[in-house]
């Protein structure tokens, strides 16, 4: 399934204002449920709702329902700084904490 097919099966985000997150030596990130990256709040907002914080397993699934982005993020590191993110977590193995503001 594409990106935005998989996006359709996600709950809605409009409450929230952004996603806050943490990472395992202290770095921050802020997802804004902005145009441009509604998308990923809802993918980060799903995540942290099942999985309680962003570790391997979360992050694979993640990957998953970002779908053809991720070979995009792959290609040019940077650009997509929320896949490159849960790219990271797979490797690494070291969970990410957020929370929903």
């Amino acid at each position: 399934m594409s990106f935005a097919e998989n996006l359709n099966l996600l709950p809605e985000t409009g409450q929230l204002a952004a996603i806050k997150l943490t990472g395992p030596d202290g770095e921050t990130g802020l997802i804004e449920n902005i145009p441009g990256s509604q998308g990923s709040v809802r993918v980060y907002a799903w995540l942290l709702a099942k999985y309680g914080d962003l570790g391997r397993m979360a992050a694979a699934e993640g990957l998953e329902l970002y779908a053809e982005h991720v070979a995009d993020a792959r290609a040019q590191p940077g650009k997509h700084p929320n896949i490159d993110r849960l790219l990271a977590i797979v490797v690494d193995g070291r969970p990410w904490g957020g929370s929903m503001t």
